[in-house]
């Protein structure tokens, strides 16, 4: 079985973790541009934190055999934070480079008229730059919010099958369905989406334009819920093809969209743990 997981947070997340994704089948990820947790107290930190995401962790994915790709945006709730605002004008930079396949993760947090600002601004950067976008739904008033995401897409004059509209339940299925968006479903432990309830919305809604995610981050998440979800698909009745289809050829087809993923020579790759990133290395002692 291979996977792909189109949407977790490596950064805050653990060796170990790498480790354990690997011999579970994950064989390629996005990692999407997100709130730390903690405010930020200038843009200027997003510039390290946006290298990391093109540098340390495609190394450390890669010790593992993992292709890390990532999406660079501001992320909707610093939109609403005055200090971040100059971010903005960081992204072109981004958007150019090798390793990023898509502008996100963007949209709304709390729908306030800054969120709209930087949600309309930043789909102009994906048509200027020709990259398909994520974009992320609010936690609140989901089903509000979708509605206005999908208006606010249709508005921009970015092709609906390169968005990728994610953190989706059943309520909001079938609006994003049919606005000819790709559905993105983030499984979680205890919120979100849990892998049986995953199961009985691909058997009604199919498998076309589905992507499944773990969207692991600092809170609780588990990186490994890509790889229970598949095997509850199996469980639930699923070919192997439609796991694949969902797990794997999804996300590739979505991403392949930006013209920059690189999934080339991905069966040979294997774990190696002797190159260095700057001089260092993930080996306690090591170099």
């Amino acid at each position: 079985m291979r996977i792909f997981d189109p949407h977790i947070h490596m950064t805050s997340r653990t060796t170990d973790d790498y480790e354990r994704m690997a011999a579970a089948g994950i064989r390629a990820l996005v990692e999407p541009a997100f709130w730390l947790g903690q405010p930020r107290t200038s843009a200027a930190t997003f510039v390290d934190y946006f290298d990391s995401l093109l540098g340390w962790e495609p190394f450390r994915a890669g010790q593992f055999g993992i292709r890390h790709h990532a999406t660079i945006a501001l992320n909707p709730k610093e939109a609403n934070d005055p200090r971040c605002r100059e971010v903005l004008e960081l992204l072109p930079r981004y958007l150019d480079k090798d390793g990023v396949v898509a502008v996100g993760e963007i949209g709304y947090d709390s729908m306030t008229p800054e969120e709209d600002e930087a949600f309309a601004a930043q789909l102009a950067l994906a048509v200027a730059h020709e990259l398909p976008a994520l974009v992320h739904t609010p936690h609140r008033d989901k089903a509000r919010g979708t509605q206005r995401t999908l208006a606010v897409v249709a508005e921009s004059g970015l092709d609906p099958g390169r968005v990728l509209v994610d953190h989706l339940n059943e309520v909001t299925v079938e609006l994003v369905r049919d606005s000819g968006c790709w559905l993105g479903f983030s499984i979680y432990p205890d919120t979100k989406m849990s892998p049986p309830r995953m199961v009985e919305i691909l058997r009604r809604w199919g498998t076309e334009r589905m992507l499944v995610n773990s969207a692991a981050d600092w809170g609780r998440s588990d990186p490994l819920l890509t790889r229970a979800t598949a095997e509850a698909m199996l469980l639930g009745g699923f070919s192997d093809d439609e796991v694949d289809r969902v797990l794997w050829r999804n996300p590739v087809e979505f991403y392949a969209q930006s013209g920059r993923l690189d999934l080339a020579d991905l069966d040979l790759a294997g774990l190696d743990l002797a190159p260095t990133f700057e001089g260092n290395s993930i080996l306690r002692g090591g170099s």
